[in-house]
């Protein structure tokens, strides 16, 4: 019995997804595998191999940074390469944290690992203050529209556990930071490598009286994040049993992007604008009295209209833009350059289209924020805001007021290689 409490509570507890950011040897995997190693996520095995890993590397001591950086590059080089994911949970909450890469040449890695965050980890070295990653950091998680932001002042062991050095870097980065789309910002004095405000209350900073960074991260509210508004239901599959227990059944399965639905809403299928009726809501044999983010369930409809994989659900109060000429902000993720006039293939929710490039209005500089409308080279890692136009037209909102519905992938039609990943405005 008790068992199965825990495990239903477990199911049930807020997951919150977060990605750490910052410069090379800021220190972002051992601040994670601090997290894991002092919230006691780490099995016995992963621990004796990781002590073990660190003996033979000479370093003097338990390397935590080796939980995350699992290629062989990496611990050669000492550096983060690609995006590592990690799973844990406290009795609190559980969480996904992407640990992302702090090079330049690896922007589009920290894109990709950012994309689903609810919270960035930007950290920063106390000995240098807010440096030109930094900026570029926060300006990528900004873009992305993560809500909440932790810049945490990291080997602050290296500066004598200093509130004058904290002061100063909070105020610098507060500054900057009225540039920026962030509504919560908190800031962390931080000890990765001896934990200090990790899990665990410092006594080296007895000036610091917030929370630490666990406390943080297990409080931070993310429930308003979600777009309740705009009701958006993607259609990824059509059910259709055809047997004697379900003859006529026809439901329309997918995940619930945003809003709310009941039955009895009126609702409109598009592209095709199609009206009917939810009939009901249907979610592994149960009638559900209501269906809103991230719920996965099947609609059926009163009305026996015309609908398949790529259209949207909306409710008739709320509608999305509907139209083939689409601008967007694209973080270019290929080595192959933006081919102005090019065509590719764009995937967006479950529907994917050709399309065309029609045009780069500007380039934009993350280390100054400053667009640039003469250089309209886009290459790997730039940032760009374009136009394309689709073959057949896509029911869409802004990334602004919906991460899910106003984001879509460019995919290269021939080699099937993500390329873009963009951002409508």
């Amino acid at each position: 019995m008790e068992e199965t409490f825990v495990t239903e509570n477990y199911l049930n507890m807020d997951l919150l997804r977060f990605t750490t950011a910052g410069s090379v040897d800021d220190g972002k995997s051992t601040l994670i595998g601090r997290l894991l190693y002092d919230s006691k996520s780490i099995f016995e095995d992963q621990m004796e191999a990781i002590e073990k890993t660190s003996a033979q590397k000479g370093h003097g001591y338990v390397n935590l940074a080796l939980l995350t950086d699992g290629l062989r590059a990496e611990r050669e080089q000492g550096i983060t390469i690609d995006v590592a994911y990690r799973y844990f949970a406290t009795p609190k909450r559980k969480f996904i944290v992407a640990d992302t890469p702090g090079h330049i040449q690896y922007t589009r890695n920290m894109v990709t690992g950012a994309s689903t965050a609810n919270l960035a980890i930007i950290l920063v070295d106390a000995r240098h203050g807010i440096i030109e990653q930094t900026c570029r950091h926060s300006f990528i998680a900004s873009l992305l529209q993560i809500k909440h932001i932790v810049l945490c002042v990291n080997k602050m062991d290296l500066v004598d556990y200093s509130q004058e050095v904290f002061d100063k870097i909070v105020a610098k980065y507060k500054d900057f930071s009225k540039t920026l789309e962030v509504p919560d910002i908190h800031f962390l004095p931080i000890s990765a490598l001896n934990g200090d405000n990790v899990v665990d209350k410092s006594t080296n900073m007895p000036w610091y009286k917030g929370r630490t960074l666990l406390e943080t991260l297990e409080s931070v509210e993310i429930e308003n994040d979600y777009n309740f508004v705009d009701a958006r239901f993607p259609v990824q599959y059509v059910i259709r049993p055809m047997n004697e227990e379900f003859h006529d059944y026809r439901g329309f399965a997918g995940k619930v992007e945003s809003g709310v639905f009941k039955p009895g809403d009126a609702i409109v299928a598009l592209p095709s604008g199609k009206e009917s009726t939810i009939k009901s809501i249907d979610f592994f044999g149960k009638h559900l009295d209501q269906a809103f983010p991230p719920q996965s369930v099947t609609l059926t409809l009163k009305d026996n209209i015309d609908i398949s994989r790529g259209d949207m659900i909306v409710k008739k109060d709320h509608l999305p833009t509907v139209s083939q000429d689409v601008e967007l902000m694209v973080c270019w993720l290929s080595e192959k350059k933006l081919v102005p006039g090019g065509k590719y293939v764009v995937r967006h929710t479950s529907k994917e289209a050709k399309a065309i490039i029609k045009d780069v209005k500007y380039k934009v500089n993350i280390n100054t924020l400053e667009t640039n409308e003469e250089d309209k080279t886009i290459g790997l890692n730039d940032i760009a805001r374009i136009v394309i136009k689709t073959a057949s037209p896509l029911s869409y909102d802004s990334y602004k007021n919906n991460r899910t519905i106003g984001s879509l992938i460019i995919v290269d039609e021939f080699t099937n290689e993500t390329v873009g990943a963009g951002m409508i405005v």
